[in-house]
Parts: structure tokens; sequence; C-alpha cells
């Protein structure tokens, strides 16, 4: 009895007693300080050199890199021509290596030995060869195979295709990008295709489809989450593998500043240019890979990531409360 009234007392006192107040120290992090000093430091020192730096050449005056030149030649006729051949390649290249591509993962996919053999072969030898090579190969193709005759097998032909008229610069570029990108292509579709669960083709095959009905109607759609991402990585990449075809003389982007560059000598100044258009064509891409990617990730994810406009709205409505609080304390 004389315990619990001596514990009586006791708990109240316990119960009457608040919790203190827990004050929350936030962990200090000075490498980041001085991290982020440095790079404010480096960064304010190259924007310094690009801006303000001065040419060192005897008996000329005005800034380092010549930003004139630069404003003269970014949005001159040929230049803007370049660009658009840039486009052109890169568009035609990169539908036919997709095309390409998808075919030949079906290929390796095949039960056949001799088909998925000659899929196999196919995207080692492209594979293995650099495109600049490959791209010189095509052009040149012509001293081998001056005429293509189409007819029946070791029998009399029908038609005869004169390469040296057909066969120009931009075509052989297109058809080494194209054979290039197919081999690369058939291999992120084969990985996108072998990631889906066999047994929901066999589920398909149950229900009556044929295996070519399964893998457009269910394998496809479900492997394009993983096709996508790398796709989109692989046409950025095209856009400035396309600069190679600079070296058979087609008037893409590249060749046409090197050609003004020849002219004017001013080789740095065109090169920043051709640099910005480059810039400017893969961020659209990279843009437009970000919405595609999202569009596919519906019923992957049960909340979409949001898009950077989405961000920016949110971060400006958390920014507009805290300076409100700030003004009305």
């Amino acid at each position: 009895m004389s315990t619990s009234s001596e514990s009586g007392p006791n708990s109240e006192t316990h119960s009457a007693t608040k919790p203190e107040i827990i004050k929350a120290v936030p962990v200090r992090h000075p490498g980041r300080w001085v991290a982020g000093a440095v790079l404010l430091v480096l960064v304010a020192m190259a924007v310094h050199t690009l801006v303000f730096s001065q040419t060192q050449i005897p008996g000329q005056r005005g800034s380092r890199f010549g930003w004139s030149v630069v404003r003269e030649y970014l949005f001159s006729s040929l230049v803007v021509k370049g660009a658009e051949i840039t486009l052109e390649l890169t568009v035609v290249s990169m539908l036919a290596g997709v095309l390409l591509g998808v075919l030949v993962a079906v290929m390796r996919l095949s039960k056949s030995r001799m088909i998925s053999g000659v899929a196999w072969f196919y995207a080692w030898i492209f594979r293995g060869t650099p495109v600049l090579v490959q791209i010189y190969f095509w052009f040149f193709i012509a001293a081998l195979y001056p005429h293509i005759t189409l007819g029946i097998p070791f029998g009399p032909s029908f038609v005869t295709i004169n390469l040296n008229s057909v066969l120009g610069a931009f075509w052989a570029a297109t058809l080494a990008l194209s054979l290039n990108e197919g081999a690369y292509m058939s291999e992120i579709v084969r990985a996108g295709i072998i990631s889906v669960d066999e047994g929901q083709v066999e589920a398909a095959q149950s229900l009556g489809m044929r295996r070519g009905m399964a893998l457009r109607r269910i394998v496809l759609p479900q492997a394009m989450r993983l096709i996508l991402p790398p796709t989109g990585n692989e046409t950025i990449s095209m856009l400035k593998t396309s600069s190679l075809a600079s070296v058979i003389a087609v008037n893409e982007l590249t060749h046409v500043a090197n050609n003004i560059s020849a002219q004017n000598y001013k080789t740095i100044q065109l090169l920043i240019v051709a640099s910005i258009w480059y810039l400017a064509m893969t961020t659209v891409l990279s843009i437009g890979q970000y919405y595609v990617e999202r569009h596919f990730a519906r019923g992957a994810t049960r909340a979409l990531p949001p898009t950077p406009l989405q961000r920016l709205k949110r971060n400006l409505r958390y920014v507009r409360p805290q300076n409100h609080q700030a003004a009305h304390p």
C-alpha cells in the first residue's frame, strides 16, 4: 500500500511535466561552402575570359574570341543551310537505323541459326569498324561496283543502276550512318525485348496470337520503356556524328564552317558558331526525349515525374510564402 501511495504523486508529477522543445541544429558542411566558393571563382574567371579578355595579337583590337564575328555568321544563310542539311542527315539516317535495328534484333532472336548468324555477322561488322572508315568505303564503292544490275540470280538482268550518278556524297553518308546505327540499335532493341518476361508471349500465343502479332502488340510496347532512353542518346549522338560527313564534302554544318574559315581565317569563331548550333539542336532533342519517355512511363509509375515547367511553378509557390512570412513577421 505504501508503495502504491508513493507512486501516485510521482506519476502525477511526471504527467504534469511538459516535454522540452527540441532545438534542431542543422549539420554544418564547411566543405560544401569551400567547394562552392572555389567553383564560383572558377566560373567568374571563365566568364571574364570569355567576355572581357582582349586579343593580344599586335595591330588588332577587340575580344579575344571575336564575338562580333560570331554574331555576323551565326544566322548567315550558308550556316543555316548547313544546319538544315545536318538535321536532314540525322533524321533520315536515324529513321533508317531504327527500322533496320528492329529487323536485325528480331533476326538475332530467331530460332533459325542461319538467320540469327547473319544478323550477328552484320552487327559484328558495323560495330567493329569506325564510322569514318565506313563513310569513305561507301563513298568510293563505285570504284568496285560502277554498275549494279537487278534480275534473276546468275541469269539475265533487267535493270542496271549507275552508282556514280545515284550514290552521291549525301546518300553515301546517309547509307554509312544508317547501316552503322542499325547495328547499335539492334543491340538496344534486343535488350529491350529480352527484358519482357517470356511468359507474356506464351500467354498471348495461348490466346491464339501468332509470335509476330505478340511481338508487335505485347512485347514491343513494354520494351519501349527500356529502348527509348538509349535511343534518345543515339539520336543526339547521330546529330554530332553527322559532322564526319564533312570529309566527303557534304555541305552540312561542320563543312560549311570549315569552308567559311578557310576564306576569312577565323577558324575559332566559326567553330564557336557551329558549336552553338549543335548545342541548340541537341537541347531541343533532349527536351523531346524527356517528353517521349514521360509519355511511355504511363502505367509503369503511379505518379509521372513533373515537367520542367511544373517544377518551376512549384519552386515559385515555395519561395513566395517564404518571402511573405519574412515581410510580415
